[in-house]
């Protein structure tokens, strides 16, 4: 192999670098992403267990109330820094396929913390109707997928880059029937 194809000092460029070139933009996205993501889960846990336990809502209730705040805080940071440099389509379209997409994710959250609390709950009480418990199921397991769901999705379909092609238009052709 030549020092070139080794990725040698005289090319400036090894294996990691040549990856940090492929995919350093998603790198940095992700970290964004993660900050953001960071701040809401932390309002999204500080609200859940002062709902909880301060006043005294029942879990699942309190689960989708502070998801949906952490959601307003993780669009606008998401819209204004993650994805500033991305198109911009109608304000109200992106709002609406995020808090969409966000419902799937505070689905995840709550199923998981569903079947914990109630499914696992029934077989095991002491452990699995805890706070503890609530919280793994919810902000660990829960979080972590919805997690994975929404950064696909919100990179997808909510703030496309530039270029990505729209969903084409179905029309009818009298001629052909179709």
């Amino acid at each position: 192999m030549t020092g070139e194809q080794q990725g040698s000092p005289r090319t400036g460029r090894g294996p990691l670098r040549a990856l940090f070139d492929r995919f350093g933009h998603l790198v940095h996205e992700l970290s964004k992403f993660a900050t953001v993501g960071g701040i809401a889960f932390l309002l999204d846990f500080a609200l859940f267990n002062y709902l909880t336990a301060a006043q005294g809502l029942e879990q699942v209730t309190a689960k989708t109330i502070s998801t949906v705040i952490a959601a307003t805080v993780a669009f606008l940071g998401n819209r204004f820094w993650t994805w500033r440099h991305r198109q911009r389509n109608n304000p109200a379209r992106e709002y609406a396929l995020f808090f969409f997409f966000n419902g799937v994710g505070l689905g995840i959250a709550v199923a998981c913390l569903a079947i914990s609390r109630y499914g696992l709950g029934n077989v095991w009480p002491e452990v699995f109707r805890t706070p503890l418990a609530d919280n793994i199921a919810s902000f660990i397991v829960g979080t972590g997928l919805g997690t994975l769901f929404r950064f696909w999705s919100y990179r997808r379909f909510v703030f496309p880059e530039a270029g990505t092609p729209a969903v084409p238009e179905v029309t009818y052709d009298r001629d052909h029937g179709a």
